[in-house]
This record gives C-alpha cells, structure tokens and sequence, in this order.
C-alpha cells in the first residue's frame, strides 16, 4: 500500500439497522467528511423488515453528506469505497438486482421451519432465503450491500464471501456446498472481501456525489467491518462490539473449530480466518429514555450490584457463548434502586462478554492478543472500565468505533498498489490488511484492569455460570472449564 500520496481518501458506507453511515477517510485515519440518514423499519412480533429502496436513498443522502468534506480539502481523488451490511439481512431481486421482496432483517424470525431443515439458527440468511423463496416465489438470493454496489456500478455484482456465510456458503473450499446446489442459478456468484466490483457509473455519481469511475470494493458484514475499524487483525486480537447485543470477533491463522456452532468463522480478504460469535445480551436490555450518563454515575456506587442479571436484550433466546433458544432475561435478587437495576444489567453484559472469550478459550481459540472495544456503548468510559475489571485484562477503545472506518480501510487495502489486484476468488499478494489499518486506525484510550475491582465479581460472575448450567442452557463442559480458569486466576492473583 502506497501511503505517500495524502491527496486520496476512501469512503465507507455501513447499512445500519437504523441509519445508513458514510465515512470519508484519509491514509492516516483522518477523517474527513461524515453523513448519517435515518432508516425506517416494519417490525410486528417476529417479523422485521426494511424497504431496500429506503437503503439507496439513504446512501444517497449519507454520501453527498459525507463528501461535501472532500471539497474543502487538499483531496482530489477517492481511492476507493466499500460497503458493509447486517449480517443475515437478505432478499430476492430478479435478473437485473431489482428488489422483488422486501428486506428480512437479521432478526426477523419467521423462518422457522426452513432453519430447522437446513440445521441453522433463524437468524441466518438462508433460512430466511428460502421462506422468502416459497412467499414470494422464484427471485436471486442478495444480501443487503449487493442491492447497494449494483446500484453504485450499474448492473449486478458478485456478493462477498463474509455476506454470504450465513446463507451456507463454504468458506474453507471458497465455494457453496453440494447441498445447496438444487438452488443452482438462485445464489449469487461469490467473491472474498477486498474484491473490485466495478466502477460508480454515471448516474450513481450523480445521485450520491462520489465520483464517477470510483473502484467499488467487495465488503463484508457490520461485524468483520467493525473488528477492521478496532484494528484488530493480527492472530490473538479480538474485538468485543456492543451495541443493542454483542459481538466478539477475532482473528486466527486456522478456523476455530466449534461442534455447536456457536462460533463461526468468516474468511478474511488475506485468506486468513476471523472466528466468532454473536450473543443476545447488550445495551438493548438498558431502560429506555434513562440519561446513560447520569445512570452510569449513579451505577458506580453498586459494585458489585445488590442483583445478579442476565440481560438479553431480546426473546429470541442466546446465541453465544451457548445456543440456547429457550434462554430468557433473568434476575436474581431484587435491585435496590433503578441505578442498582441499571449496575446490575452493565455487570451482567460484562459477565457474559468474559464467559464468551472462556467459551472461546474451551475451544482452543488464540485469545493472547489485545482486546479492543468498539460498537455504541464504547462511548460509555464507566462501562469501558467495568467491563476491563470484570475481564481481568487491558483493553483498548479506538477513536472511530463504527463499521463505515472499517470499510474505509477496506477499500484502502482493495484498491492499494501494495496489495495487489484482487482476482474472481479475491487471491491477493502484498501488504497485509493489518498493516492497512494500523495505519488508519487511531487509538483513543488505552485500559487497565484494577486487581481489586476485578476480585469484586468473582463471586457473582461463578453464580451467574452456575444459574446458567443449572437452568440447562449452559453445558457442564463449558462450566467446568469456566471454574477452573477462574479458579487458576483467584490462585495467580
């Protein structure tokens, strides 16, 4: 990657569950123009979804937001752009990438039927691919940013391997299985991440403002985007995203093997592996129309909290560090104010975030590298500095916590004269992508656990694997290794 000429930039697009983000970046992580629209949704029951021409529109306004930025700099060209999506959201389009249907967003559950068949959480996308398929009758499978880089290019694009896991592609063969080939010409052709798509054609350029003939960059989902944006890729790093649920992604030299299926592991665009796993706990189980300031201030002075919470944010049961749809929001004890109620679900979070790295750990997964937080309750330094003490370990928060840097930096890496020119299946020679983003990705605070607020939560954290195993969502295997490791650290400490 060339990082002399500091009159370019790249431009990230995140498709949000809630707002479209545009990011414009330069080489060093400077951050030049932003744009953020609104996105509107229908949700009743299990259902959810969105209208995917309210996705181009949004682009459209979040972009010309986002590079008006450009023309008061020294920029004078854009390198490059890249666009991440919810992972799971998926639709059908017909021949030419118009939409057919409406969005299934990653947690609309309708699909239940077609996920037992396919042995798949509902959350993923094939499932919800194929209820969509038997409603709506015969359509392409796409996955949320394609309906945005074939309006940017001007025709249909291959979809990227990170999207299309989750709709049972194979990572490890780059290719989808044999059991999916009755849906032959349904599935998209596939591409890894870092991939050129095409070009912004004319017309895209005039309606979203980036120049016409920009390189457009095969993506990946809000998650891998998230953990490029943390700088998180070198072997051992993880990324703890948490927002309305949380996410941990790592990165490894091998896949992370996981029998359950708890954890999964996307392919990264150097071919290396970004394990991980998306939990049903998060800031989403915080009251709502509380000041979070305000309440964190007052959390402070209940550690560890009067109640023991386990805090899912929604009824679709957990997902990770176990796979247990029954699982519901439990609290033990009765909090003694709403600032004790508000401790006790920031500590429950906290609690499940170290049972997923002792999850991963039972697993065999590299967890000795840095660990960064990302997502919106980054913003939140109390709770950045609870969740290091109930981790026992160093943590670090970046100035930028949100996918569209990540994508910024993906669009570097793809269209960089050091990283080589991606071909059909995205081989690549050249600088590594975390060299990419060490270079753009700036951290803000670094974060230190403190020995005594850590042995605080010993205690309630081996209740809280306790109630967990002894309600049968969480396996005695699991929970026995949890007691040991947490047994070996009360020794060492």
């Amino acid at each position: 990657m060339m990082f002399e000429d500091e009159a370019e930039a790249w431009l990230g697009i995140d498709l949000g569950t809630q707002s479209v983000r545009a990011l414009l970046v330069t080489a060093d992580g400077t951050v030049l123009g932003s744009g953020t629209t609104p996105l509107t949704g229908h949700r009743d029951g299990v259902r959810h979804e969105q209208d995917p021409g309210e996705w181009w529109e949004a682009v459209c306004t979040a972009s010309r937001a986002a590079m008006s930025g450009q023309r008061s700099s020294r920029v004078r060209t854009i390198g490059g752009l890249a666009v991440c999506g919810t992972s799971g959201t998926v639709l059908l389009t017909d021949a030419e990438g118009r939409p057919l249907t409406p969005g299934l967003m990653y947690d609309d559950g309708r699909a239940v039927e077609e996920a037992a068949r396919v042995g798949m959480q509902t959350s993923w996308a094939l499932p919800k691919a194929l209820w969509l398929l038997d409603a709506y009758g015969p359509g392409r499978v796409t996955h949320q940013p394609d309906v945005i880089t074939a309006q940017l290019t001007g025709g249909t694009v291959p979809t990227d391997s990170s999207h299309a896991l989750k709709t049972g592609y194979d990572a490890e063969r780059d290719a989808w299985p044999p059991q999916l080939a009755h849906l032959g010409e349904v599935l998209p052709e596939v591409v890894r991440p870092g991939t050129r798509l095409g070009e912004v054609c004319r017309s895209a350029a005039e309606a979203t403002g980036i120049p016409a003939g920009t390189p457009v960059i095969a993506g990946m989902t809000d998650g891998c985007a998230a953990q490029i944006a943390s700088g998180a890729l070198r072997f051992g790093a993880w990324n703890s995203v948490l927002g309305t649920t949380l996410v941990l992604k790592g990165a490894s030299a091998r896949p992370v093997r996981d029998d359950a299926g708890v954890v999964y592991n996307h392919r990264a665009p150097d071919g290396s592996w970004l394990p991980g796993g998306a939990s049903s706990v998060g800031a989403g189980a915080l009251s709502a129309g509380a000041d979070p300031a305000e309440m964190d201030r007052q959390a402070a002075a209940y550690e560890p909290s009067g109640a023991l919470t386990y805090p899912l944010a929604s009824s679709g049961g957990e997902r990770f560090p176990f796979f247990a749809p029954q699982a519901t929001a439990f609290t033990l004890g009765t909090p003694a104010s709403e600032a004790d109620r508000w401790a006790a679900v920031l500590q429950g979070v906290a609690f499940t975030e170290r049972l997923c790295l002792d999850y991963l750990h039972h697993l065999g997964a590299p967890i000795d590298g840095p660990l960064t937080f990302t997502g919106g309750a980054a913003r939140s330094a109390y709770w950045n500095q609870l969740r290091t003490d109930i981790l026992g370990r160093p943590a670090r928060v970046p100035e930028q916590i949100e996918p569209a840097l990540g994508m910024a930096v993906l669009a570097a890496y793809g269209t960089g004269t050091g990283a080589g020119a991606g071909t059909r299946k995205g081989t690549r020679t050249g600088l590594a992508l975390a060299d990419v983003a060490e270079r753009m990705v700036r951290i803000r605070t670094l974060l230190e656990p403190r020995a005594s607020h850590t042995a605080r939560f010993t205690e309630p954290y081996a209740r809280l694997v306790d109630e967990l195993e002894t309600r049968g969502w969480l396996p005695t295997p699991l929970a026995t290794h949890t007691r040991t490791r947490l047994n070996q650290d009360t020794i060492d400490s």
